[in-house]
């Protein structure tokens, strides 16, 4: 049975969120990395003998690419290009997260604003993943880094805009 694009639009989020799950459970300290989203009825009518492994109820299947170079990810992304299977892509990154305030005071050179934010005292290490759909459709998940297992987890699509610009334009022609 084929997904419509709404279909895989409202399954988006929940693939986010086990996408972050996926990285969480390898701990703090990943390699940004990036996953091809699949419509998992596709997937299946090509691979039948993954049926054991994915579960047919959940619409889009992420399937982990290579990891990225951190330090150039736009160049990296920049090179990416889905074939017509993939239906949407992820991007798993750790992140520091600053309060508006400091954000402002932040260096206009992008490396200096990388070091100060790191020393920051009101600093906050997260784990950001941006998630969009070929056919419309995006989200973003992020991890707030603490002691706690249960640390906060927010879902907004609005928290990285230059990071979901930058997936769509992996799927322009």
């Amino acid at each position: 049975m084929s997904q419509t694009p709404q279909d895989l639009a409202a399954a988006l989020p929940a693939a986010a969120r086990e996408i972050e799950e996926f990285v969480a459970s390898n701990g703090w300290d990943q390699p940004t990395q990036v996953f091809a989203l699949v419509p998992t009825a596709e997937l299946l009518a090509a691979e039948p003998g993954l049926a054991d492994q994915l579960d047919p109820g959940s619409p889009l299947t992420p399937i982990a690419q290579d990891s990225l170079p951190a330090e150039d990810l736009a160049e990296a992304l920049g090179r990416i290009e889905w074939p017509d299977q993939v239906s949407g892509c992820a991007l798993v990154q750790e992140i520091v997260v600053l309060p508006p305030e400091a954000e402002a005071g932040l260096p206009a050179d992008a490396d200096e604003a990388r070091r100060v934010a790191a020393e920051h005292p009101d600093r906050h290490e997260a784990r950001l993943v941006a998630a969009v759909l070929r056919g419309g459709g995006e989200t973003c998940v992020m991890r707030l880094r603490s002691a706690d297992q249960e640390a906060e987890v927010i879902q907004d699509p609005s928290l990285a805009p230059n990071l979901i610009t930058a997936l769509r334009a992996t799927f322009a022609d």
